[in-house]
């Protein structure tokens, strides 16, 4: 037989299960904190500096609200704080956990369910909380226990290999290359998996560097369309290149 109660002092849900010997005390974390440690994780997969001002922006959230959940996480022992924030063996575990459910979720959303990129990654947000490890199990094998989600990010967990990569700017017109991962700080930008999506420019796709401007953009055929894409998401995306 199980209860819930909260225990304040540590900001976890606490569930009681009580058998003929002992009570045995299962905490889960908070949502928030569960957020917090994901997106740290990904700031620092994405080679961003990993200090308040980026997390306010990803969780568009105040940079107060932010100071205070550090605070909080830092009490949980899932953070470390110096010149930039870092997680705990234990903030790592957590936030692979999520990450791992998130990215499970997407490739589901997707491959089973037909649902676009940007709408997977916004119901995956939902889920990533919520799958149990039995849910968990079942989405791997239905998906082949996959090693990436749709947009190429690895899931934790998995067996996976990064190839050797580098982003559209670095390439010279004329240079042949297959999209390998288009980076979680892409899947923020308002409107870009929609674009991204429409255009083929997905992974495991190929496409030839046509125009590479000063500024940053650049122009790539693929499925022999060109398309123009700006410096912002240019620089980020990864690709192999092809000789």
């Amino acid at each position: 037989m199980g209860s819930d109660r909260t225990d304040g002092r540590r900001g976890v849900q606490v569930t009681s299960y009580t058998s003929g010997v002992a009570d045995y005390l299962a905490p889960e974390y908070h949502p928030a904190f569960e957020e917090y440690c994901e997106t740290i994780f990904e700031l620092h997969e994405d080679d961003v500096d990993v200090i308040q001002a980026r997390i306010a922006e990803r969780l568009g959230v105040s940079r107060p609200a932010v100071s205070e959940m550090i605070h909080r996480l830092q009490e949980q022992e899932l953070v470390e704080v110096d010149k930039a924030i870092r997680l705990t063996p234990a903030g790592v575990r957590l936030a692979e956990r999520v990450v791992r459910r998130h990215r499970l979720a997407e490739r589901f959303l997707t491959d089973m369910l037909g649902l676009s990129w940007a709408e997977a990654h916004r119901e995956a947000g939902k889920w990533e909380h919520i799958i149990s490890d039995s849910v968990e199990q079942a989405i791997v094998r239905v998906l082949g226990n996959p090693t990436t989600c749709p947009h190429g990010n690895p899931i934790p967990g998995t067996d996976y290999h990064a190839p050797d990569t580098v982003t559209l700017t670095d390439l010279r017109p004329g240079a042949s290359f297959v999209v390998s991962r288009i980076p979680e700080e892409l899947e923020f930008a308002p409107g870009l998996l929609d674009f991204l999506e429409e255009n083929a420019i997905l992974p495991g796709r190929a496409g030839t560097l046509t125009v590479s401007s000063p500024d940053g953009t650049t122009t790539v055929e693929i499925d022999g369309r060109h398309v123009g894409v700006g410096q912002f998401a240019s620089s980020r995306i990864l690709v192999t290149s092809r000789s």
